[in-house]
């Protein structure tokens, strides 16, 4: 069922569309994260062109991030991915930026921790997030999550979503939808 969400009080939120995740030489890459290029920059046009805000965020680890880390170490995890300075930080071409979009660094998967994102939405009104990118299960479920804590009302939009396996991104969107926020679709979604 559509929803329609008021363009003076809503964001798209783009997460991590780097050549790290979706472009085939980057360093986490997985193929769905370069499908999710189009429906997202379909979403942000649409978002655009209705007046609705639009931010994008990077995740960027600077080299010697994890140096010092007691136990939280995303290169241990996943390898050195998206290093500062790096083309593989960089987001993908295809996205649209303009300038009047905010482009978040974060360094973890929470686009909300230690960054300006908060204080940018509440500057402008903004109450809804259209929430896509990469990854469905890691920085998208984090940073939508962490949006509902600060009752900011999260939209997941389920196929404008990259994901390393079909099961993470159904296990995103079922306790997306479950516990703090809300799932549509790109057809769903009606500004007016």
């Amino acid at each position: 069922m559509p929803e329609t969400f008021d363009p003076s009080r809503t964001a798209v939120v783009v997460v991590d569309m780097q050549h790290g995740f979706c472009h085939p030489d980057g360093s986490l890459y997985a193929p769905p994260s370069g499908d999710a290029v189009e429906p997202v920059t379909d979403l942000v046009a649409r978002a655009r062109e209705a007046g609705a805000r639009v931010v994008y965020t990077r995740d960027v680890h600077p080299p010697e991030q994890f140096d010092d880390a007691h136990y939280y170490d995303e290169f241990d995890r996943w390898g050195e991915h998206v290093v500062e300075g790096t083309w593989d930080a960089e987001l993908v071409d295809d996205l649209d930026v303009g300038e009047e979009d905010l482009v978040v660094e974060k360094h973890t998967y929470d686009a909300f921790y230690q960054t300006q994102l908060e204080g940018w939405l509440r500057a402008r009104g903004v109450d809804d997030l259209l929430v896509c990118g990469t990854l469905a299960n890691v920085c998208v479920l984090h940073t939508a999550g962490s949006a509902g804590l600060r009752d900011f009302k999260p939209v997941v939009v389920t196929d404008a979503l990259g994901y390393l396996e079909a099961e993470h991104k159904a296990y995103a969107v079922e306790h997306a939808d479950w516990l703090f926020g809300e799932t549509t679709t790109l057809d769903e979604v009606v500004f007016g």
